[in-house]
């Protein structure tokens, strides 16, 4: 999540090219920075780091993605998955549903 926030707010130089696509329609759910979320039918695209990460963004809150500074980022981050489950068991549920989505 950190380095998508780096992505996000230009915090990388201008070499690194990432293309992410914000999403323009306005949704009732999730954070107010929501990003494009594209099918594809192969798997070497399916699971590089944008796609992978796009799910876990759309599940946090507004108050954490829309944090001043990369520290303050961090600090609203652990705060708000303190008490998740991702947090100890890697093999959890990341695609923003159950206990994930609550505050």
């Amino acid at each position: 999540m950190i380095q998508l926030y780096k992505l996000l707010y230009n915090k990388y130089d201008s070499n690194v090219s990432l293309h992410l696509d914000r999403s323009v329609g306005n949704r009732t759910r999730g954070n107010s920075l929501k990003l494009c979320t594209k099918r594809f039918h192969y798997d070497l695209r399916k699971y590089t780091f944008t796609v992978r990460v796009i799910n876990i963004w759309h599940s946090l809150p507004d108050s954490v993605v829309l944090a001043n500074t990369l520290n303050t980022f961090k600090n609203k981050l652990d705060n708000f998955w303190q008490n998740q489950e991702v947090k100890y068991n890697y093999k959890a549920s990341l695609t923003g549903i159950g206990n994930r989505s609550l505050l």
